[in-house]
């Protein structure tokens, strides 16, 4: 508006007549408020720690910090400072049998379906050493980051048996066809466990979705960001990672709440909510 008066030199008045505007609107002056300032450097704090985070996840750990926010005004503050959001990833389209159902087993309760994968990343000195993730598919939960120079089915049996002896054994685990999985002697050892094995089918890696949706948050928000310079220091940031992913970082398909979180209310049979700690 004070551009259009600059620009044919007349009055304010004149100018929202012809425009159809209310004078009160283009006098109006935005009154921020008082926290304005404060939650706007707890929102580039956030945003500088954790780089590829939404401000929809952004909103939900300053929930967790004690903040009464809204997305929408976290989405406001997240535009005004030119904060970006990381780009989605595109839609993997799914197997699907000549009747329209799918052939992937879908999780129905924590400890129903397991999955587990192998990544690889490297030390700042050029050699590569490989972790073995494990998800339970229902909760979304990482029940273990296993990081070493070598792994194989011996250690995969290792993980496996502390696992089972901690939450017990799943009815199925779900793996591609490598040869750490399709041992003989991990193959058999489940089977005396009557855990059933779903192997997907090869070149498919999203019929493994939730480990492979796993293994890319764990790849993008902490290995392409850290220069590990002994195998000791992986070890330490990524179990340490792992426990944040658990305990604190909000997961939309969970409501934006973390898969594990430290502290749980009890308030009724099916339902979990993150406050008091449960004994």
């Amino acid at each position: 508006m004070r551009k259009v008066c600059q620009k044919y030199g007349v009055s304010q008045r004149r100018a929202c007549q012809v425009l159809s505007q209310y004078r009160s609107v283009q006098r109006y002056e935005p009154k921020p408020r008082e926290d304005e300032a404060a939650l706007t450097e707890a929102i580039i704090t956030l945003a500088k720690q954790y780089g590829r985070y939404g401000y929809r996840r952004i909103t939900a750990l300053l929930r967790h910090q004690g903040w009464q926010v809204n997305f929408k005004r976290v989405e406001r503050i997240w535009r005004r400072e030119g904060l970006k959001v990381p780009a989605k990833q595109p839609k993997r389209r799914r197997l699907w049998l000549n009747d329209g159902s799918c052939i992937r087993l879908r999780p129905e309760y924590p400890n129903h379906v397991w999955a587990y994968d192998f990544v690889q990343d490297r030390t700042w000195n050029g050699k590569a050493f490989k972790m073995l993730t494990v998800v339970d598919e229902f909760s979304r939960e990482c029940l273990a980051i296993v990081t070493e120079r070598k792994l194989n089915s011996q250690n995969v049996l290792e993980t496996l048996s502390e696992l089972f002896v901690r939450r017990g054994p799943p009815a199925h685990i779900r793996s591609d066809n490598g040869s750490e999985f399709c041992a003989k002697l991990v193959r058999e050892w489940l089977k005396r466990l009557k855990v059933k094995t779903l192997f997907i089918e090869p070149g498919s890696p999203w019929e493994n979705g939730y480990n492979e949706s796993f293994n890319g948050k764990l790849r993008d928000e902490l290995l392409n960001g850290e220069i590990f310079y002994t195998l000791k220091e992986a070890q330490i940031l990524i179990e340490q990672w792992r426990i944040h992913y658990n305990t604190i970082r909000p997961h939309s398909s969970l409501g934006y709440r973390p898969p594990a979180p430290e502290t749980m209310i009890w308030k009724g049979p099916f339902d979990l909510k993150p406050d008091v700690a449960l004994n």
